[in-house]
């Protein structure tokens, strides 16, 4: 637990220095012509909203395998009060955790098991609740979403080539898909 608030005062730390630092240098300048937004590609919001939802995805998936990391690291300490097995007592009753004979892992889903002598077994609480229905709704999120991009993109790009809906955007001014004058 020391080591991820440790790791996110490093976070922070070289968040400020960096933003800080972005102003450091002068900047262009440049025309009013270039800051003129560029036209926003069809499917472009699912695109955000797919890679958003992945990396929320992958970083629940990595909250979760530092959960059951840490979990399996306590499991093997030795020492006092190694017995029953510390992950193993949070959440449940002595006397189940006082049968505790051995632990298992799971990468997929995530899972610290505790196994007891007559061949029972239980999920620590060190793993949360949240994590696997949590990467799974949104690793759907973002399979949804790149699948609604390319959908959307591909939706443009045949009516286009139909002749159906002209290529318009902000750098189109007259509305014709061979240009001005046509």
């Amino acid at each position: 637990m020391l080591a991820l608030v440790l790791l996110v005062l490093v976070a922070v730390v070289t968040a400020v220095v960096l933003r800080r630092g972005a102003g450091a240098y002068p900047r262009a300048r440049l025309p009013p012509a270039a800051l003129a937004p560029a036209p926003r590609k069809p499917g472009a919001p699912f695109r955000v909203v797919a890679a958003v939802a992945g990396w929320a995805a992958g970083l629940l998936y990595l909250w979760g395998l530092v959960c059951v990391g840490f979990a399996a690291m306590d499991a093997e300490d030795g020492g006092t009060d190694s017995l029953p097995l510390r992950p193993c007592r949070t959440g449940v009753s002595p006397k189940l955790s006082g049968r505790v004979v051995d632990y298992s892992v799971s990468y997929l889903p995530l899972r610290f098991s505790c196994e007891t002598a007559d061949g029972e077994a239980y999920d620590s609480a060190d793993v949360p609740g949240y994590v696997n229905p949590g990467v799974a709704v949104l690793a759907l999120t973002a399979v949804a979403g790149a699948v609604a991009a390319g959908w959307a993109t591909e939706s443009r790009a045949r009516a286009a080539a139909r002749g159906g809906r002209p290529v318009t955007g902000p750098g189109h001014v007259c509305g014709h898909r061979l240009g001005c004058g046509a």
